[in-house]
């Protein structure tokens, strides 16, 4: 099954289409996603989006909720069942085609490393799961499931660790496909 998700990701990786990706990318990660957290914010310091709290322990993360107060956690829900389902897709799609993309520039086609293109798949699956368990602490509050934060814990680490391993790719494939002049490889 991955690697019919490779191969796939290897037909659908054009140029335009990962420019156009990475627009979206760019406008969720560099503004939408600032404009709820600063809706988030109302007018407190200190308020962040439970996803973006690395590391969190359970204290930390009931307190946070306790902080988002009766506004902010009914829209924080609304936003994990609505553009946070959205940007995951957003980002696996233009990670998983940039790599794809890339690696057609620098690494020949019997290369196993070019199976790694369906990285972000393990970032977009982990990132659903966190917004399942944080949409369900949210509607259980005030009730505070200590497993279900410890969950969250482990369901953060693991997308952040596939999707700084994909940035990675990323940024591998670009140093590599500039040396080769971006000549696509057979």
């Amino acid at each position: 099954m991955l690697q019919n998700l490779s191969n796939k990701f290897y037909q659908w990786s054009k140029g335009w289409l990962v420019l156009v990706l990475l627009v979206l990318d760019v406008f969720f990660a560099g503004f939408l996603m600032p404009l709820i957290g600063g809706i988030m914010q109302g007018g407190q310091g200190g308020i962040q989006p439970l996803d973006l709290m690395l590391f969190a322990t359970p204290d930390k993360i009931f307190d946070m909720i306790e902080r988002y107060g009766e506004f902010g956690r009914p829209f924080y829900r609304n936003v994990e069942l609505t553009v946070d389902i959205i940007y995951p897709i957003v980002y696996l799609f233009f990670f998983g085609l940039a790599i794809s993309w890339l690696f057609q520039r620098e690494l020949a086609s019997t290369s196993s490393m070019r199976k790694l293109n369906v990285m972000p798949l393990g970032a977009w699956f982990f990132d659903l799961l966190e917004n399942l368990v944080i949409v369900t602490l949210l509607t259980m509050y005030p009730a505070k499931p200590t497993v279900l934060a410890w969950l969250l814990f482990l369901l953060t680490t693991v997308k952040w660790l596939f999707a700084g391993a994909s940035i990675l790719l990323i940024l591998y494939g670009l140093v590599i496909a500039i040396k080769n002049g971006f000549k696509k490889q057979t």
